[in-house]
């Protein structure tokens, strides 16, 4: 089963190529010099990894025509469902129709959407982005595999489990085979195109073995690298790069830099907000964003959150959900009701059409399965699944419960899909985001 669908390349403008899903165009970078018009490739998060023979592609896609097309009509009709009968006479409706229309909305008005408390607003709030989702991107859903490779960290952040301070976790480190195995068996066993790489802050893992690890894993299998291992120089992640990694996931956390002062004493907001910069400078795929029910936090943080990540152009907005951890400061903090997590989405939604917004596993772990459609149902078009060697799953407990030794990978994957299918959607890549769509 994979976990894209290849697509035909029928144009090439510079490094930007068009790729046809069954009759839907995507644009996507290539940086591979030996794309041409007509081959057959595989897309993740906007860049072409894999060229694939042409009888192979044409299998795959004879497999998925019929599926694809009853997806495609779920998710249209499930995106326009009751949403015209309830777009007029509030407050909150007469918003709603302006960002359907595709009027930019002022702030005091996406305010008022996150401040929204009525049953009736919140399902339009939620209808509506999904409806502008479906617009831009049809019934595309990208699905990401992470691997956690180490949860050993030199940070003390007040919200995560992994904090140096914590004595309780107990800590491992996998070798660079171990990870390289994983990512393999990832692509060759289980379907993925697109992988995660994520740790604490651990030095351990130096420049020189992280490019062995990017290496090795290229050199077997066309898949897109996101790399998730907190601050590193500038040099470092150049070096990264030219490796092979193309994508880096590093929340910012908050907008608020009092917050961020407050919840954080070895990393400072101004320097990880310039080093999303830099990165973007460099060519990565960013995918950012911050944490939603934070001590302290309004609605104005909220947003401001949102306009942030924006600003930093990002590709894939990540926003999650705090859940306390007992072994942290936040531990007693209450719990953010899945309400004002589905306004974020909603929000990221509205303000960026184009944009990929990944549905957390901290959504599942707080609201189950049901959560998580939910949050595809309020614009949300990303997921990850969790591909960490089972003997280490349960110790990355950046929060309680992040991951069991007994998970079943495979009963995830499937669960996964059916989930998806159930809202009309398919593992398509979603194209080129933020102001390339």
């Amino acid at each position: 089963m994979c976990y894209a669908i290849p697509g035909k390349v029928v144009d090439i403008n510079d490094d930007i190529a068009v790729i046809d899903y069954f009759g839907e165009k995507k644009e996507a970078y290539s940086d591979m010099e030996d794309v041409r018009v007509g081959d057959y490739v595989f897309a993740q998060g906007g860049l072409i990894v894999q060229i694939i023979p042409e009888e192979d592609a044409v299998c795959i896609l004879d497999g998925w025509r019929e599926t694809f097309f009853r997806l495609r009509e779920r998710d249209r009709r499930l995106s326009e469902e009751g949403l015209q009968s309830g777009m007029t006479g509030t407050e909150i409706a007469n918003i709603l129709k302006k960002a359907e229309e595709g009027t930019p909305l002022s702030r005091d008005e996406l305010i008022a959407i996150l401040k929204c408390s009525d049953r009736e607003n919140l399902e339009l709030i939620c209808k509506t982005a999904n409806l502008i989702r479906h617009r831009k991107h049809k019934n595309s859903c990208c699905v990401h595999g992470i691997i956690e490779f180490s949860n050993i960290c030199k940070n003390d952040c007040a919200y995560c489990g992994l904090r140096k301070e914590n004595t309780d976790v107990k800590r491992y480190r996998m070798g660079v085979d171990e990870i390289v195995e994983a990512a393999c068996k990832a692509v060759d066993k289980l379907g993925f195109k697109a992988l995660v790489l994520q740790s604490g802050e651990d030095s351990y893992y130096t420049t020189e073995r992280l490019v062995d690890i990017i290496r090795r894993i290229r050199k077997r299998h066309g898949v897109l690298i996101i790399l998730s291992i907190g601050e590193r120089d500038i040099e470092s992640y150049k070096v990264l790069y030219n490796a092979g990694a193309r994508g880096v996931l590093m929340r910012f956390e908050t907008s608020n830099s009092n917050l961020y002062a407050e919840f954080h004493s070895t990393i400072h907001y101004e320097k990880r907000v310039q080093l999303l910069k830099n990165l973007k400078d460099i060519g990565y795929i960013i995918a950012t964003g911050s944490i939603v029910g934070l001590p302290g936090q309004r609605e104005e943080d909220l947003l401001n959150d949102i306009m942030l990540a924006s600003l930093l152009d990002t590709e894939m907005y990540s926003f999650g959900p705090l859940v306390p951890h007992p072994e942290t400061p936040l531990g007693d903090t209450p719990q953010v009701d899945i309400d004002t997590i589905l306004k974020v989405i909603a929000v990221a939604r509205i303000l960026n059409p184009n944009g990929s917004i990944l549905v957390t596993s901290a959504v599942e772990r707080l609201f189950g399965k049901e959560g998580i459609k939910k949050g595809l149902m309020a614009g949300g078009n990303s997921m990850m699944i969790n591909l960490t060697p089972r003997k280490y799953r349960k110790h990355y407990s950046i929060y309680p419960g992040k991951g069991s030794e007994t998970d079943d990978v495979k009963s995830e994957i499937r669960d996964t899909l059916e989930l998806l299918y159930s809202v009309g959607r398919a593992p398509t890549d979603i194209g080129i985001g933020g102001p390339h769509g």
